[in-house]
């Protein structure tokens, strides 16, 4: 099956798309609305649903995209193309697997080609115990006001601090301080929040209402942004437990990597989504990844990122460069490559199956 033509051009584009695409398998579609948010053309923002679901079953496959808004274009397309891959369909039905797809987690970023959410929040960092204090990142503390200059570009004299303070501390430790996930910059990168958002609460409210009823669930979050080009890593999913990270290996095979090894591209982080589990499905097993497929390196995606958020706290910027530092973004977290659709879509259907066949096999 070609894949290219579900992938689409707008978030407005990619809801339709999904909408008819989960009505011509004759399937319900679940609508959680954004409340008091439009979309960049006004249109509505919504979480939405759909499900394909045989009638027993001991375990349930969740398959989320656009956790990071402006990443929900390659989530989306690789969505709304399984839904259209009769083999796929019948391979759920045939292991009696259901498999629930969360389209657009975040839709307010995927519609405004943010990163974060409403609130400048990174949906990844959010999901946190709220009544203890939050864990310190000293690191971004002192990378902060390096990070967004007064100027976009930034000025040479900037940027040699910048290079400075990688310079003296690392690649790794840059990387680190600046992704990790802070809770003190409102306006910052990677900023956890102060509350749990309005996409925290609502994919609890997803986990409830179709993962406690099973035994086991697999969970496939599709990312974009590190790693090579076209590549998808599978990044583990859960807390620093060993018997876990054992157990996404055996789904997924020993290329799984992890955040607490420094065996994945990316960063330690805090914050992560799938602790959702752990509160929502407590009597479930729970085993996920996050499906990270590369688009350009380290150093232009983040570039990208303080671009996007320089323009967040100066919209008054002149047109022509906000419009540029837009494509900087969608550039960065999007490849509008056939070769490269056809890599990520290939990439997530495998997953897709390997974990269907475990979750059959349970």
């Amino acid at each position: 099956m070609n894949p290219v033509p579900h992938f689409s051009a707008t978030y407005t584009e990619a809801r339709r798309k999904f909408i008819a695409a989960a009505r011509a398998r004759s399937l319900d579609v679940e609508t959680h609305i954004v409340p008091d948010r439009a979309g960049i053309d006004g249109e509505a923002l919504a979480t939405d649903v759909a499900t394909l679901s045989p009638a027993e079953a001991n375990g349930t496959l969740l398959i989320t995209s656009a956790t990071h808004g402006i990443e929900g274009y390659c989530g989306s397309g690789v969505q709304i193309a399984l839904l259209h891959d009769e083999d796929f369909v019948r391979a759920a039905s045939d292991a009696h697997v259901p498999v629930a797809f969360v389209h657009a987690v975040n839709p307010y970023g995927f519609s405004h080609g943010r990163r974060v959410n409403e609130d400048n929040v990174d949906l990844n960092r959010n999901f946190r115990d709220f009544n203890v204090p939050p864990p310190p990142n000293a690191g971004y503390a002192e990378v902060h006001a390096l990070l967004i200059p007064p100027t976009w570009p930034p000025a040479p004299e900037h940027e040699a601090k910048n290079a400075a303070y990688i310079a003296a501390h690392g690649v790794r430790a840059y990387q680190t301080a600046v992704t990790g996930g802070q809770y003190t910059f409102p306006d910052g990168l990677f900023y956890g929040g102060a509350t749990p958002t309005w996409s925290n609460r609502t994919i609890r409210a997803v986990l409830r209402g179709h993962a406690t009823a099973y035994k086991r669930l697999g969970w496939i979050d599709i990312h974009t942004g590190l790693g090579p080009r076209g590549h998808g890593e599978k990044i583990y999913a859960g807390r620093n437990d060993p018997a876990e990270l054992a157990r996404a290996r055996a789904w997924w095979g020993s290329e799984v990597t992890s955040i607490y090894d420094e065996s994945s591209s990316s960063a330690e982080l805090t914050g992560l989504m799938f602790n959702a589990t752990y509160d929502e499905c407590p009597n479930v097993e729970c085993v996920g990844i996050g499906l990270e497929f590369g688009t350009l390196p380290l150093p232009a995606m983040l570039q990208a990122l303080r671009a996007d958020h320089w323009l967040h706290v100066h919209p008054e910027a002149p047109a022509e460069l906000a419009a540029a530092i837009r494509k900087q973004m969608r550039d960065a977290f999007y490849i509008d490559a056939d070769d490269w659709k056809q890599q990520v879509y290939t990439q997530t259907r495998e997953a897709a199956l390997a974990a269907i066949a475990r979750l059959r096999t349970g």
